[in-house]
């Protein structure tokens, strides 16, 4: 019985490591749903976020001090 390989382990070692795999993945999409955040403000759960400030728009290509290149 080697166990050292996973090509040459028996199917206990096999179990073994698809059960942690499994409960490692379980606990880490756990993690993630409990660490999301919550939107709700005054009860509602549809709350919609909405990005405000002011509007920044691309001025005029300019040309570099090489003369050759336009960045945008």
């Amino acid at each position: 019985m080697n166990n050292s390989s996973l090509t040459s382990a028996d199917s206990a070692t096999h179990l073994k490591v698809v059960a942690v795999s499994l409960i490692a993945g379980i606990l880490v999409i756990g993690i993630g749903i409990a660490a999301s955040p919550t939107f709700n403000s005054g009860g509602l759960s549809n709350t919609r976020m909405e990005a405000t400030g002011p509007v920044i728009r691309a001025g005029k290509p300019t040309v570099t001090a090489g003369g050759t290149a336009t960045i945008r």
